[in-house]
């Protein structure tokens, strides 16, 4: 399973979101907005589970923001965190 692959299972998963499936999340969909209807509740929860799964910590909405753009951005992230 690709980084990618595993984040939208991830999010799906950790956010109970009953009507998407991982593989409905494209690459550079946004994340947050009218499509998937997340909030700002749901950007911590994300947040927790990128801690919970690939150990790497977004420490304020500095960093968060331009992170959780879409998958791409996020998988983006993590990869530079582990570098």
């Amino acid at each position: 399973m690709t980084l990618k692959e595993k984040l939208k299972t991830v999010i799906v998963a950790g956010l109970n979101l009953v009507n998407i499936e991982p593989d409905d999340i494209k690459d550079d969909d946004p994340l947050f907005g009218e499509k998937f209807g997340l909030d700002s509740i749901d950007a911590v929860e994300v947040i927790y589970q990128v801690k919970e799964h690939f150990g790497v910590a977004i420490r304020d909405m500095k960093e968060g923001r331009p992170a959780l753009q879409s998958i791409n951005t996020l998988a983006a992230f993590i990869e530079k965190r582990r570098a």
